[in-house]
């Protein structure tokens, strides 16, 4: 997989919600067409299904890797903004330091 770290990341902080009612609708849908759909068709339900269950797990794990994208580029740009606001004080802090030491001359 192309982002192993990030999906280890997301299988360890991630816990899908529960969907009981949802959950309890899909296995009655199930149930009541494994009673009126032969073998193949059944075979075929379930591919559906699986198919369907990959693409929301894909899009979970992309939607987690794009919010933890979002979350490390906000901390490099708030790092940054610190970083020069820290850069800026000093130099204020330095030139007032100058500024009072002169006014102590007069």
């Amino acid at each position: 997989m192309k982002y192993k770290l990030l999906k280890d990341l997301y299988d360890c902080f991630y816990t899908p919600p529960e969907f009981p009612v949802q959950k309890q609708e899909i296995d009655e849908c199930h149930h009541a067409l494994s009673e009126v759909l032969g073998k193949p068709e059944r075979r075929l339900v379930l591919q559906i299904i699986d198919a369907k269950d990959r693409i929301a797990e894909d899009t979970s794990i992309d939607s987690f890797i794009a919010g933890f994208e979002l979350a490390w580029k906000l901390s490099m740009e708030l790092n940054y903004y610190e970083n020069e606001r820290s850069v800026s004080c000093r130099t204020a802090m330095g030139l007032r330091a100058r500024f009072a030491s002169k006014e102590e001359e007069k």
